[in-house]
């Protein structure tokens, strides 16, 4: 028998191989074993996450021995005639090639013809999308009330180039990209089952490349089997396919945290001198300050797949920036790699996004200034604590001179002293009060004495006569003006006599022998 690949020998053949799509598996379990078939199911997801997987193991369950059923032998003959493409019953179909409403006419006329073998006439098309507006609105009557011995099996890529009238006609699963721990797990187990020698460190790292695609990682693994042998280290890994190691990235999320701008601009000079590529650094870059904001908002989180003792190093380095500060850093990287997907040279890109990073860490803004004057500093990278100034001292009123004598008033009760002002703190002071709003000081309220007490008080020696002073009788007496006589009203002026008067008037009236008519 000819070679293999490890994504076709090691496809899954049940719905218990299936890696990653517990949701999907678990929602056709259900429909089969409680006889809720639908007649049309759609799958949507990245590339090698199981699409097409799904679908043939569906079209076993309902197609086996005794079926439908959820557990079936993989091994009997209608199993493995579906699982090679071969049975009469399960039609495979490429979109991207047939797409035309020919096509799907062929398509309407054969469905009226019941299976050969199993129980149901299964269709399955793959990149759905590609058909044609006029190959989709040909197949709805049929996608809509097919007869009951079809099923429609639809996958894709990209859901939103589906027309929604076809997609309002199936149940659509929605398939996830597959964590990292799960696709590292599945190669160390085909790297026993082959016999070669495949670390920890390696595994982690094709994972990572893999981006959530188990084929893709598969495929990866069967190039460095060819490559390395019967070892596989990380840095085969790293080497073979440009990544970047775990290490170099924390060192890279260290230096940017210390604000070693040198350091971090040497690392990525380092790195693409070595031929790494850096779209990959970068996103390694974002993911990492990303389970960092995590961290510090929730710390039960990992790293990752950073190992433990440089995460915790780098979390420590962390806790001296708020969350929002690192935010910010994301923004920059995010904008730093929307512009090397297109540029030339995505060095520079990224060097300059680096410089940006650590100026945003190292900038000071107006919300930090304002947590420094209320008093939270334990917030900032650098406290700056700013001493409360010393209480000026207290101004005496102006005295003001005045011939008349102030009495004495009571004394006012002594003022609480203030409590000693902590030595960090903002001093409120308050605005002077304009002349105009001030309170007017209480009327002076004068004790009256009558003419026998002045008397009683007077100093002996002193004379007092109560008589009062003569008036002189030498000054005219006063006697009120009489009142002016009250003015003529002034003559009321005709304006038109005033225009008549005018000498230009009089002018032309002599000119023309004319006279006014009134």
């Amino acid at each position: 028998m000819s070679y293999q690949v490890f994504a076709r020998k090691y496809r899954p053949k049940t719905f218990d191989d299936v890696l990653g799509q517990d949701h999907v598996v678990r929602t056709l379990r259900n429909a089969i074993a409680q006889q809720r078939l639908a007649h049309a199911y759609l799958f949507v997801g990245p590339r090698g996450t199981g699409k097409t997987t799904t679908a043939r193991i569906l079209a076993k369950a309902l197609n086996c021995t005794n079926g439908p059923k959820a557990d079936f032998d993989p091994d009997e003959d209608v199993c493995v005639e579906i699982a090679e493409g071969r049975s009469l019953d399960v039609l495979e179909i490429d979109g991207a090639s047939n797409n035309s409403v020919d096509d799907v006419r062929n398509i309407r006329e054969s469905v009226r013809f019941a299976p050969a073998r199993g129980q149901f006439k299964i269709y399955y098309i793959d990149e759905v999308h590609m058909l044609s507006t006029a190959a989709f609105n040909a197949l709805l009557k049929t996608l809509e009330e097919p007869p009951e011995h079809v099923k429609f099996i639809f996958a894709t890529t990209e859901a939103h180039k589906v027309l929604p009238t076809i997609l309002s006609r199936c149940q659509r699963f929605d398939l996830r990209p597959i964590p990292t721990e799960i696709i590292a797990n599945h190669l160390l187990y085909i790297a026993k089952e082959e016999g070669v020698n495949l670390h920890q460190s390696a595994a982690w790292a094709i994972g990572k490349g893999a981006d959530g695609g188990m084929r893709d990682a598969q495929s990866m693994l069967d190039q460095l089997v060819a490559f390395c042998g019967e070892t596989i280290t990380e840095a085969n890994v790293l080497d073979v396919f440009g990544f970047t190691s775990r290490e170099t990235v924390a060192s890279v999320i260290g230096s940017l945290l210390a604000r070693d701008t040198p350091a971090a601009l040497t690392t990525v000079q380092r790195e693409a001198e070595a031929g790494r590529e850096l779209s990959q650094l970068l996103g390694e870059l974002i993911g990492s300050v990303r389970a960092l904001l995590v961290a510090k908002l929730d710390s039960t989180t990992g790293g990752d797949g950073i190992p433990t003792e440089i995460w915790t190093a780098l979390k420590a380095a962390a806790e001296a920036y708020p969350a929002e500060r690192l935010l910010s850093v994301i923004d920059v990287f995010a904008e730093t790699e929307g512009r090397m997907k297109w540029a030339s040279n995505k060095r520079l890109h990224l060097e300059i996004g680096m410089i940006k990073a650590v100026q945003t860490l190292a900038e000071v803004r107006l919300s930090d200034v304002i947590k420094v004057l209320a008093g939270a500093t334990d917030q900032l990278t650098s406290p700056v604590t700013i001493a409360a100034p010393a209480p000026a001292p207290a101004v005496a009123a102006p005295a003001v001179t005045a011939a008349v004598a102030v009495p004495e008033l009571a004394p006012e009760p002594a003022a609480p002293a203030p409590p000693p002002a902590p030595e960090a703190m903002a001093v409120e002071i308050p605005e002077p009060v304009p002349h105009a709003l001030q309170e007017e000081p209480p009327a002076r309220q004068d004790k009256v004495f009558s003419l026998d007490e002045l008397i009683e008080q007077a100093p002996e020696g002193s004379s007092f006569d109560p008589t009062p002073p003569p008036v002189h009788s030498d000054a005219p007496p006063w006697k009120p003006e009489p009142d002016a006589p009250p003015e003529p009203p002034a003559p009321k002026v005709d304006p038109m006599e005033e225009f008549y008067k005018d000498p230009l008037i009089q002018t032309a009236l002599e000119m023309f022998a004319a006279t006014i008519k009134k």
